[in-house]
C-alpha cells in the first residue's frame, strides 16, 4: 500500500460540473493512504458536482482559491474531469498557470477524463504520452502529446510524472497508480 503521510495533494476544479466520482474516489484514495487532500477552486464558493455530466449532485467547499495557492505548498496535483468542469478550468488563466507551475516544478500530476484539457492549455504535453476521454485525442496530439487508449497511463518523460485515465470506469487503476506515484514524490 502506498504511503502519503505528510503529503498535501491539491485537487483543482472549477465551480460547476466536476464529475463527482472523479473527485470523491481519488480524494478517498489520498485519505486512505494517509495524505491530505485540499480542494482548490477559483473562488470560495460551493463546487457543484455532477453525475454523468448531466445530473447535479453534491456540492463541495473549497479549502482555498487558486490565487492563494502556490505549487510549493503541495506535493502533487489531481485534475478531476467532468466536461463542463474541465472546460472552465482550461478557460481560467490562474488555474492553467498553476497546472504549468506543477509541471515546471517536476511535481506529479494526475488527470482523468476531460481533466487533461488543462494540460493541453498549459502547453506541457510535448513529449508526453497520456490517455483521456477519447474525444480529447485530437486536442492532446495537436498539443504535442501522444495519445493512447489505456485504462491508466503513467508517463515519466520531461522530468515529471503524469498519471492519466479515460473515465470513471478506470478509477480503481487511476487511484492505485496516482497513490503509488505520489508516494515517491
Amino acid at each position: 500500500m502506498s504511503d502519503l503521510t505528510n503529503k498535501k495533494i491539491a485537487f483543482l476544479t472549477s465551480h460547476i460540473g466536476v464529475e463527482k466520482a472523479e473527485l470523491e474516489s481519488p480524494w478517498q484514495a489520498v485519505l486512505d493512504a494517509g495524505g491530505t487532500p485540499l480542494l482548490i477552486a477559483p473562488k470560495i464558493a460551493p463546487v457543484q458536482s455532477m453525475v454523468g455530466d448531466v445530473d447535479k449532485d453534491a456540492t463541495f467547499d473549497p479549502d482555498t482559491t487558486v490565487a492563494k495557492s502556490s505549487v510549493e505548498d503541495f506535493d502533487a496535483l489531481v485534475i478531476p474531469g467532468g466536461t463542463v468542469n474541465a472546460d472552465h478550468v482550461r478557460a481560467d488563466e490562474d488555474s492553467v498557470a498553476l497546472v504549468k507551475q506543477f509541471a515546471d516544478a517536476g511535481k506529479p500530476v494526475a488527470a482523468i477524463c476531460h481533466g487533461p484539457w488543462a494540460l493541453v492549455e498549459a502547453g506541457v504535453l510535448p513529449g508526453k504520452t497520456l490517455t483521456s476521454f477519447p474525444s480529447l485525442r485530437t486536442d492532446v496530439t495537436n498539443a504535442g502529446g501522444s495519445w493512447v487508449d489505456e485504462t491508466v497511463f503513467h508517463c515519466t518523460a520531461n522530468g515529471w510524472d503524469l498519471v492519466t485515465s479515460r473515465n470513471p470506469d478506470d478509477l480503481d487503476a487511476f487511484n492505485a497508480t496516482l497513490a503509488d506515484v505520489f508516494s515517491k514524490a
